[in-house]
C-alpha cells in the first residue's frame, strides 16, 4: 500500500458509485460455512469522489455505532481492492449510507457492507485496472473469512461454496419460487467469534456422513423440492452446540420444527430463519411464531431475565446480488 493516489487510475472528482446489496444468511442448516441464501433485505451505498478526505452520512440500522473514520468496515473494504489492482490509497470520498440489516443478528449484515465496499471501489477504478468477477470474490471472502456469506449477496439466489488450490469457488444456484424465508429477529445479538467459540474442534463420523447427506438433499429441496426443506434442515453440526448462546432463539426454532416447519438459525444466529413453502405455509409459519413467542411460560419469551421482543417479516430470495450504478456531475 501506498499513501499515494494513482489518479490515473481512479475516476476523477464528482463521480458518484452506487451499489444496493441484499442481506445473506450463512450456513443454512447442515450446511455449515459452505452455503449461503441471499435475504430480499437491503443495505444502500453511495460513494462519491471528492477532492480529500473522508466524509459520512450514515443513517439506519447500527449508524450510531459505526466508525466515522478509515476504520469504517465499507472504506477498509475499498483500500482493500485498491491494494489488489494496484491502485495506491483512497482519494476523497464521501460515503452516504443507509442500513436495514440489522447488526450482529446472523443476518450478513457484515458481509454486505464488505460488498458494497468492494463493488464501489472496483467500480471507481478505471477499466483497464478493475478487479474481475474471480478476483472481486476472492477479496470479499479474505475480508469476511469465508466466502458463505458475501457469495450470495454478490450472485443471488443459494451459492454453494468452497476453497480448492488456496482459492475461493462459489457456484449460484437458482432458489425454487415457493420457498419464503420467514425471519425472526430478537432484540439482542450475538457475536460471531462468541458462537463460532463454542463449536468443538471434532465430531463423530455419523455426525459428519449425517450432515452430509442432509446439505446435499438441502440444495436440491430449495431449488427443485421444497417439501423436502424440513428433513433438509436437520443439523447436527453447529446448531446445537450454539444453543446455551441463543437460548430463546433455540426454543422457538426447536417449537416451530416440532409443529412441522423448517427452521433454523440464521447464520450465527440468533435470528430464527424459517424456509416456509408457499405464502400459505410462510403466514402459518408467522402466527405459529407470534404464538409462541407471546407466551410468558416459552423459553423463548425471556433471555438474561428480560422479556424478548421479537421482529417478523416474510421475505424473498433474490434471484440478483449486488446492483452497482455509476454517475457524473
Amino acid at each position: 500500500m501506498t499513501d499515494v493516489v494513482n489518479e490515473q487510475a481512479v475516476a476523477g472528482p464528482g463521480t458518484t458509485v452506487s451499489v444496493r446489496v441484499p442481506g445473506s444468511t450463512g450456513n443454512v442448516g447442515p450446511g455449515f460455512d459452505t452455503l449461503g441464501l441471499a435475504l430480499g433485505y437491503y443495505d444502500e451505498l453511495a460513494v462519491t469522489r471528492i477532492d480529500s478526505g473522508l466524509e459520512f452520512e450514515l443513517s439506519g440500522e447500527g449508524s450510531e455505532n459505526v466508525p466515522r473514520t478509515a476504520d469504517h468496515l465499507v472504506v477498509r473494504s475499498m483500500q482493500a481492492v485498491f491494494d489488489a489492482a494496484g491502485a495506491g490509497s483512497l482519494p476523497g470520498l464521501r460515503l452516504k449510507a443507509h442500513n436495514q440489516i440489522p447488526h450482529g443478528r446472523g443476518m450478513g449484515s457484515s458481509a454486505s457492507a464488505v460488498v458494497a465496499g468492494v463493488l464501489a471501489a472496483n467500480a471507481l477504478l478505471s477499466e483497464g485496472t478493475r478487479l474481475d468477477d474471480h478476483a472481486v470474490l476472492q477479496v470479499c471472502s479474505q475480508l469476511e473469512g469465508h466466502p458463505d456469506n458475501v457469495a450470495p449477496t454478490l450472485y443471488g439466489g443459494l451459492t454453494v461454496s468452497f476453497e480448492q488450490d488456496g482459492q475461493f469457488v462459489s457456484v449460484p444456484v437458482r432458489v425454487h419460487e415457493d420457498v419464503i424465508p420467514v425471519m425472526a429477529i430478537p432484540d439482542f445479538e450475538v457475536a460471531t467469534s462468541v458462537a463460532r467459540g463454542l463449536l468443538p474442534d471434532s465430531v463423530a463420523h455419523r455426525t459428519a456422513a449425517v450432515t452430509a447427506g442432509r446439505a446435499a438433499l438441502l440444495v436440491e429441496a430449495l431449488s427443485h423440492r421444497p417439501e423436502y426443506l424440513l428433513p433438509a434442515t436437520f443439523d447436527l453440526l453447529h446448531q446445537p452446540y450454539r444453543a446455551q448462546a441463543m437460548g430463546p432463539s433455540f426454543e422457538l426454532m426447536t417449537q416451530l420444527r416440532e409443529r412441522g416447519f423448517a427452521a433454523l438459525i440464521s447464520g450465527a444466529g440468533p435470528t430464527v430463519l424459517t424456509l416456509a413453502n408457499g405464502t400459505q405455509e410462510a403466514e402459518r409459519v408467522i402466527s405459529a411464531i407470534e404464538e409462541i413467542t407471546s407466551d410468558p411460560e416459552s423459553e423463548a419469551h425471556t433471555h438474561n431475565s428480560a422479556d424478548v421482543s421479537w421482529r417478523v417479516m416474510a421475505l424473498r430470495v433474490p434471484a440478483e446480488g449486488a446492483k452497482v450504478g455509476v454517475s457524473t456531475q
